[in-house]
């Protein structure tokens, strides 16, 4: 392909990041560009979405960069895509492509729980969600968080920080179970719940229940609590966009999203997936650093490169609650064979693990909960040697105050030198907890 009309279904950050990286491989417009848009506003920043509660203005949050050549349509969403007359359709009118790229990005997961359509639940996903239940919270007193994850976290603090008292519901047995370990969640915990945010571990929403106005009222547990809640936010997790490429009859991966190679490409040479409705091999990742590489190889495709999807970078650092967190490489210790050192320390409410191959010679991955200042330099070194003694970058002040510190085998090993722990000892990531 050498150019021609190009259309983009989605305006979210992979989509703004597509269209920019394009625009940066092709200046001289070979690709007319037109950008088909849900929302009446222009692509903003998902990750600091609830920077909205501290103040930040949707200005400050705006992603948008114009480009000559790029029609962008707001407000416009597709409805269909003819791959036989390569029309995409939308409630105006019908634009033809030469080349289509789909970035439709993911929608929250609302799981099948009676009361879900009352008012006064809401789902945290977009600008207009934020406003609505910033709306709806004046007045009220009690709100609870359907999940325990990132998004349900930033979702409790907003509550927070709009006067609610708040109640976070998590199926796992810890909080953000796809980031942080066992130990990592129950120092995470302490921290949420000193703030005076209540957590319950472990257990299922089985009903929202109404109030005599129609609203919601209450959360009913798989354990038998009753939980008060006058808003109730659905932050259970994503699934991602992918009704336009079924009804088009394209492939989709084993969990849904639209299946593409390495090259982002689809079943249909003219037809590309980038971002969250991407399943790349099968795969489809909710995180923005994958988004925008896949961003990034369809631009050069389009303009005759050979770039590859380089894998996903799943490594995340962020501040939750005022409480910094980071997971990077392999954090829970997949690989067979590999060691973890973890060191605690409850007085400054400091968790790190680090995970290293079976000679303990290559970091794998790691968790930090309580102090991520060596975040850069670990995961900078995954893959290869550690830049210094394990102990000496976890706890630099020589690990006092109580402090605990071990490295272990995967159960059924034989140990290593150096390690305590061995056949029969405990599961990786569930020692060495917190005090």
């Amino acid at each position: 392909m050498s150019g021609g009309e190009l259309i983009v279904i989605g305006n979210g950050m992979v989509g703004q990041r597509f269209v920019d990286a394009l625009r940066a491989r092709d200046p001289q417009g070979d690709w007319r560009v037109t950008v088909l848009a849900e929302e009446g506003r222009p692509a903003y920043d998902r990750v600091r979405l609830s920077a909205y509660f501290d103040g930040v203005s949707e200005s400050e949050l705006n992603l948008h960069t114009p480009h000559d050549g790029v029609r962008l349509r707001l407000g416009e969403p597709a409805t269909a895509v003819d791959r036989d007359r390569q029309v995409v359709t939308t409630a105006v009118g019908e634009y033809r492509y030469d080349a289509l790229v789909l970035a439709t990005g993911s929608y929250a997961f609302v799981p099948p729980v009676a009361g879900t359509e009352l008012p006064g639940v809401f789902v945290y996903r977009t600008l207009d969600d934020l406003a609505a239940i910033r709306a709806y919270a004046r007045g009220r007193r009690v709100g609870a968080v359907i999940g325990g994850g990132l998004l349900g976290l930033e979702a409790a603090n907003a509550l927070r920080l709009l006067g609610l008292s708040t109640d976070v519901v998590e199926f796992a047995p810890r909080l953000m179970p796809v980031q942080v370990d066992q130990a990592g969640g129950a120092m995470l915990r302490r921290y949420v719940d000193e703030l005076g945010v209540r957590t319950h571990l472990g257990v299922a929403t089985t009903a929202i229940r109404p109030g005599p106005d129609g609203g919601v009222a209450a959360l009913e547990l798989s354990d038998g609590t009753d939980l008060d809640a006058e808003l109730v936010v659905v932050a259970a997790g994503i699934r991602p966009r992918d009704q336009l490429a079924r009804d088009a009859g394209l492939p989709l991966g084993p969990r849904g999203g639209v299946l593409v190679d390495e090259t982002c490409r689809t079943a249909d040479e003219r037809i590309w997936a980038v971002g969250e409705c991407a399943a790349v091999d099968g795969t489809c990742h909710g995180l923005v650093a994958p988004g925008y590489a896949t961003a990034e190889v369809v631009a050069d495709r389009l303009v005759g490169g050979a770039a590859t999807f380089p894998g996903a970078d799943t490594a995340t650092k962020l501040k939750l609650l005022g409480v910094d967190v980071a997971s990077f490489g392999d954090a829970h210790g997949a690989t067979e064979g590999c060691l973890d050192v973890t060191f605690t320390d409850p007085a400054t409410r400091v968790y790190a693990k680090l995970v290293l191959s079976d000679d303990a010679h290559t970091l794998l991955g790691g968790v930090l909960v309580g102090d991520a200042s060596a975040y850069p330099t670990l995961r900078a070194s995954v893959g290869g040697p550690l830049p210094a003694a394990p102990l000496a970058l976890l706890a630099p002040d020589g690990g006092g105050g109580g402090a605990r510190a071990r490295a272990r085998p995967p159960p059924g090993s034989s140990g290593h030198p150096g390690c305590r722990g061995g056949r029969g000892g405990p599961p990786r990531g569930r020692g060495g907890g917190v005090a």
